[in-house]
């Protein structure tokens, strides 16, 4: 795993607080007043209701107190201040532990638009919501505690489940299609794309088997998005034989992928 950064994280001082210079908090305005009218009719409502209960701030950078005090309040879960890209094991070492790693920096203006990397809007707006919700928290937790006993390569099949779901995942529900992942939900442009772009592909979530098969990209609007029918169908895999279906995946391998493959600096396939 990659993990260098053109970022530099943002330290917090011995109380917890992060001082955020006015240019970062001005950027956090903009990101939250475009995203808090383009999610509305288009985030599925436990989206809505964790952004209600989370109450942020919509003119400056939330901080960590704040943000667990809700948090906590809600499904005894925290965010902890990381480095914009940590090693897997940390990661999900913390998921475990009820504990999101949040990236502490923001983005630059010149990326306002789409972020590689995981910053703190991407982490607080998009991820943060859901948490709010006991049983979609519950599944991030144990999906960590599966993904730290599993091996590099069955990591590596448990993360796609991941991106096609907790990340980038849509449900349909009785209003119609929405978005529940997390980073379609911080950015504008996929938000609205996910649910209306005639190109993208988007597929009925069967028992998680297609979606450990599909190879994604970090670096664009994704062409291939999962729709679940309800939640219960995340946490039915979670329960029922997971590893036995990543195995099954690596037997049958991967399907071909909908965009040409890249290859990062570290010779490693963005997969």
């Amino acid at each position: 795993m990659n993990t260098t950064s053109k970022y530099t994280a943002k330290l917090p001082d011995t109380t917890g607080y992060i001082p955020y210079t006015d240019e970062e908090n001005e950027t956090w305005a903009l990101l939250y007043e475009r995203q808090s009218k383009i999610v509305v009719g288009r985030a599925c409502d436990e989206f809505i209701t964790g952004l209600q209960r989370l109450a942020m701030p919509s003119k400056t950078i939330p901080q960590c107190a704040e943000m667990n005090a809700r948090l906590q309040a809600c499904t005894g879960w925290q965010v902890k201040p990381v480095p914009a890209l940590i090693p897997e094991d940390e990661y999900f070492d913390l998921l475990a532990h009820c504990t999101f790693p949040g990236a502490s920096f923001i983005r630059y203006r010149e990326e306002l638009d789409y972020l590689e990397e995981p910053d703190i809007f991407h982490e607080f707006y998009g991820h943060c919501p859901m948490l709010t919700h006991q049983a979609f928290a519950d599944f991030q937790q144990a999906y960590a505690k599966l993904a730290l006993k599993a091996t590099p390569d069955e990591r590596l099949m448990l993360m796609r489940l991941y991106w096609f779901t907790v990340e980038f995942g849509l449900i349909q529900t009785a209003e119609g299609l929405k978005v529940y992942g997390g980073g379609i939900l911080s950015s504008a442009k996929e938000t609205v794309s996910s649910l209306v772009d005639p190109k993208a592909i988007r597929i009925p979530f069967d028992n998680g088997l297609t979606a450990l098969r599909t190879l994604y990209r970090i670096d664009m609007v994704q062409p291939v998005y999962f729709v679940l029918d309800s939640f219960q169908q995340l946490y039915d895999v979670l329960h029922g034989d997971l590893m036995g279906l990543v195995h099954k995946a690596q037997d049958l391998g991967d399907l071909p992928p909908q965009f040409p493959a890249v290859v990062d600096n570290q010779s490693h396939v963005k997969c």
